[in-house]
């Protein structure tokens, strides 16, 4: 049985997911962020679409997170993936800042 505290965890497939669904999940954040960028520069819907992509994958990373330590899997490998989707979306907040600029313009 493995505790909490300890930092013996080895589960490479888990860190595999976890890195691939972090990656697709910036890949659309950026995608959404160069639509922004190429479009309209006064649409504000587009400005908000990157945080709330980056936003609804940390909240997937937190739910899958949650199911794998209900489970007794190695749930701090989606845990650190959420915390990071979580600190992307706060980093991509001064977007539709510069939506809202360009708007009241």
């Amino acid at each position: 049985m493995t505790n909490d505290v300890e930092k013996r965890w080895h589960d490479p497939g888990a860190l595999r997911a976890a890195m691939i669904y972090s990656a697709v999940v910036v890949a659309v954040g950026v995608v959404a962020c160069t639509v922004y960028a190429v479009g309209d520069q006064h649409d504000v819907t587009r400005a908000f679409a990157t945080p709330v992509v980056l936003f609804a994958g940390a909240l997937g990373a937190f739910a899958k997170t949650y199911r794998d330590w209900r489970s007794g899997r190695t749930w701090p490998i989606w845990h650190g993936a959420g915390w990071f989707l979580l600190t992307t979306t706060l980093l991509s907040l001064s977007i539709p800042s510069f939506g809202l600029t360009a708007y009241s313009r």
